[in-house]
């Protein structure tokens, strides 16, 4: 028989983990995925960048994600960067954002986690009489020509597969 306190005392680690895990954003999982069915996870409108996987059958790359630009017309409020450069961690200002889980359809005990993080800008943009945070083109020339480039939001991800490989 497994002693009580030594039951709680490994399940504090689990515990513990989960609730640091809370995400700005709360979802269920996504509907299971086929394999070789490309699927959207989340759309970044801020960004002009959608999120997008794929189940690739392979044991060892099972899942595949990448970051697509939505369109060529759009004007990115905010900048999409690469998580291994970036380190987003709640230390270096950046907040979980959203945790996106995606089931296999062909294996029910693998899933694609998507962590997604964000990191704010400080400032709050100035506002006119309309209650609208304009930028005016030529006055952001002399800003970028001076360096006073306002700081934008920035987004980065990063995926893991957890759960067993079938076969």
């Amino acid at each position: 028989m497994f002693p009580r306190h030594l039951f709680w005392l490994a399940l504090l680690p689990a515990v513990a983990a989960s609730a640091a895990e809370t995400p700005e954003l709360q979802r269920a999982a996504g509907a299971p995925q086929a394999v070789n069915a490309a699927h959207t996870l989340r759309q970044i409108p801020e960004a002009c960048a959608r999120l997008e996987g794929v189940f690739t059958g392979d044991v060892a790359q099972p899942y595949r994600f990448s970051v697509v630009r939505t369109s060529e017309q759009c004007q990115p409020r905010a900048r999409f960067v690469d998580f291994d450069k970036a380190q987003p961690s709640e230390a270096k200002g950046w907040k979980l954002n959203d945790v996106i889980r995606v089931p296999s359809a062909a294996c029910p005990a693998q899933q694609a986690v998507v962590r997604v993080w964000r990191m704010p800008v400080a400032q709050k943009p100035e506002l006119d009489g309309q209650g609208q945070s304009r930028i005016y083109l030529e006055e952001a020339r002399k800003q970028a020509a001076a360096g006073r480039i306002a700081p934008v939001p920035m987004f980065a991800a990063q995926m893991t597969v957890e759960g067993n490989a079938c076969r």
